[in-house]
Formats: structure tokens, sequence, C-alpha cells
């Protein structure tokens, strides 16, 4: 039978706990994988230099709990963008994808995600865009050599707020390589209506960030206390045929009282209710039962 993977993101749980304990307790929340942050920092951008030793380990530990790591979210490029005006800053960035996709190789995750910002702590303009449409283009590149999909996501500056942006882009490196992976939250904070956004993008998802959020606030915002239209964004992902993965992303160090596996646990259960409640469509053809 098919099955809709739901997955942790990684600060859903205390930052200080040992990869193997974090697998643990996301598998004991219910999750099926979890999505691993390589974010501005120095302490995780120093993972994808991790060497052969402690790539193994994170394997070992993988297979011990039985807890996969299939994404990746790559926002370390607000520090080091690819659409800089500085050339060191663009190569850095360009560097940080580069071992992004080495490292989900090694590792065995399925998507980089790529955030859709040309640059962050810089003025966005025409130049900018084609520096990280170019930076892009290369990474996509790299990720057909490595066997890694890349998944771009809209975010919260006007660069790619909405699907459409995010396919201007998708449709101009015209790469089998990257698709989209759409954030809900991030949709329904910029002011866009998730299902319709959705409607536009069929057969271009690799998977859907899952989270709540608020005019303009993108993080922290506990599910059914948003703007975002839960149950008629997933009844429209059941109506696209869409299998792919379900990213829950929540920060457990925002929530401060409450027990971070159960907080987990029950955001689990908020998504897989919401799967649950539909009707996906399975094309016939494709229906393992009728081999």
């Amino acid at each position: 039978m098919f099955k809709m993977p739901i997955g942790l993101y990684e600060k859903a749980l205390p930052a200080d706990l040992p990869w193997e304990e974090r697998l643990a307790a996301a598998g004991k929340a219910g999750y099926d994988f979890v999505e691993i942050s390589i974010d501005e920092s120095n302490e995780r951008l120093s993972r994808l230099d991790w060497p052969s030793s402690e790539r193994a380990a994170l394997r070992q530990s993988i297979a011990n709990t039985g807890v996969k790591i299939m994404t990746m979210c790559l926002s370390g490029h607000r520090k080091y963008p690819l659409g800089s005006h500085t050339p060191e800053t663009r190569q850095q960035g360009l560097e940080i994808l580069y071992k992004a996709i080495e490292f989900a190789s090694d590792i065995g995750l399925r998507v980089v995600q790529v955030m859709g910002y040309d640059v962050f702590y810089e003025t966005s303009d025409d130049e900018t865009r084609d520096h990280f449409i170019e930076g892009l283009h290369r990474g996509a590149q790299f990720a057909g050599q490595a066997g890694v999909m890349l998944g771009l996501e809209n975010l919260d500056t006007p660069f790619v707020e909405n699907i459409s942006k995010g396919l201007e882009i998708i449709h101009e490196i015209n790469s089998p390589w990257l698709r989209l992976y759409p954030d809900i939250g991030n949709l329904s904070a910029a002011g866009y209506f998730p299902p319709d956004e959705l409607l536009l993008a069929k057969n271009q998802l690799l998977g859907i960030h899952v989270k709540d959020a608020m005019p303009k606030v993108i993080r922290g915002i506990p599910f059914e206390e948003g703007i975002v239209p839960f149950k008629e964004t997933f009844r429209t992902l059941a109506g696209m045929g869409f299998w792919g993965l379900l990213g829950v992303e929540i920060w457990g160090d925002r929530h401060t009282g409450e027990n971070p596996i159960a907080a987990a646990a029950f955001a689990r259960q908020f998504v897989a209710d919401l799967v649950a409640a539909e009707t996906w469509v399975i094309d016939p053809i494709c229906d393992v039962r009728s081999f």
C-alpha cells in the first residue's frame, strides 16, 4: 500500500540530543524521517565537513533506529547567498551547495531544499537574480551527477514568495533534478491561498512543508492557531494526486515548558488526520495491488 511519509524538522527537538537519540525520539513520536538543518550557524554548517567516520556514525544511527534522514533544510545560504553582489560570497554559497549535495548523497538524503532567497542581507535586484539562477543551475548539474533532488522553497521575501515565481525559476533552469518543495505556511503568511497556489504546480512537487502561520509571521505558530487552511489544502493535494514527502516544521525552543516529544507527536497526529480525512488519487496503472 502507498504511504505518505511524514517527517519532523530537526529543530522541533532539543539541540543537544545526540543524533541517535534525536532519530529515536522522532520515531517515538510517530515520524518516518527527520529533516536535518544546515542553517547559517557555524556549528550546523560544519556538518558539511564531517569526516567519513562521523558520516558513518550517522548512517549507523539511521540503521539502529530505523528512522531515515530524507531531507535537508539548507538555510545557510541566507549568510552565503548564491545571488550575492560579492564574488567571494557567491563562491562560498556555491561551495556550500556542492557540499550539501555530496553530504546528501553520502548519507542517503533524497532532497536538498534550496531556500528561495537570491540574497537575504543584501538588496535584491536583477544582478542578484541572475547570479542566483547561475548558481542554482550549476547546483542542479552537480545534483544530477550525485543523484540528489533539489527542492526550491518559497519564503518570506518577494523573490520567491509564491508558486508562480518558483515555477519561473524551475522552467528557466529546466533540469529534471530541480523541482518545488512548497511551504504552505509561508504561502499563507505572504497573503496567498495555498490550495490555489499548489494547483499551479502539479507534477512539480517533491514534498510539502506543513506548518501554521500568521500574516508576515512564518515561525512559531502552533497548529490551528494561525491562518493556514489545512483542510482545503490537503483536499487539493489529494485531488491533484500528490504523493510525496510531508515535512512537519515546528520549533521546540519557541514553546518553553512543553514536552518536545509530546508536542511533536501531537503535530504528527494532526497531519496524519489531515491525510486520513481525504481520498488520495492513485493511478491504477501504478497501483501495486494490481501486480
